[in-house]
């Protein structure tokens, strides 16, 4: 289990209440599949995933984005127990899904770079740690599945 201080989970609750879902939640999968294209073999019900502009403008990957910030939600809800939080998820994406694991790894990363962007200043050293911690427990969570 992971030990949280009183201030990491001040600053992850603060992040999570300045957050625009739809916004945040699109940036981040839309830079995700556009920096990392072989990450979009797992959307291919997605529609048109060409090029930068079709991921930009398609609205089953923004959907799907805002779906994931949502799911979140769910860790930050259950900090003390993310792991069994996400086993059902974990189960999903890696026997029904296929996903490889590193790719929440690689979203993960898109997501603080999108929020370190959004938040500026904000975004101290202090916040990075703490969100990084969070985001570390939460792919560690749903990768547990394939070990």
């Amino acid at each position: 289990m992971v030990e949280w201080t009183d201030s990491e989970r001040a600053i992850i609750t603060s992040i999570f209440s300045n957050l625009d879902y739809e916004e945040i939640g699109r940036k981040s999968l839309c830079r995700c599949l556009i920096v990392y294209p072989w990450t979009q073999r797992y959307f291919g019900g997605f529609g048109n995933l060409y090029n930068a502009e079709t991921i930009l403008c398609n609205p089953l990957i923004a959907a799907h984005g805002t779906k994931i910030l949502h799911g979140l939600d769910r860790a930050l809800k259950n900090m003390d127990d993310i792991k069994n939080t996400y086993a059902e998820l974990s189960l999903l994406h890696s026997d029904k899904l296929h996903v490889d694991p590193d790719n929440f790894r690689l979203l993960a990363d898109c997501l603080t770079v999108v929020i370190a962007a959004k938040m500026g200043p904000a975004f101290t050293v202090e916040t990075q740690v703490a969100w990084q911690k969070f985001l570390s427990v939460v792919v560690s969570a749903l990768g547990r599945q394939y070990h």
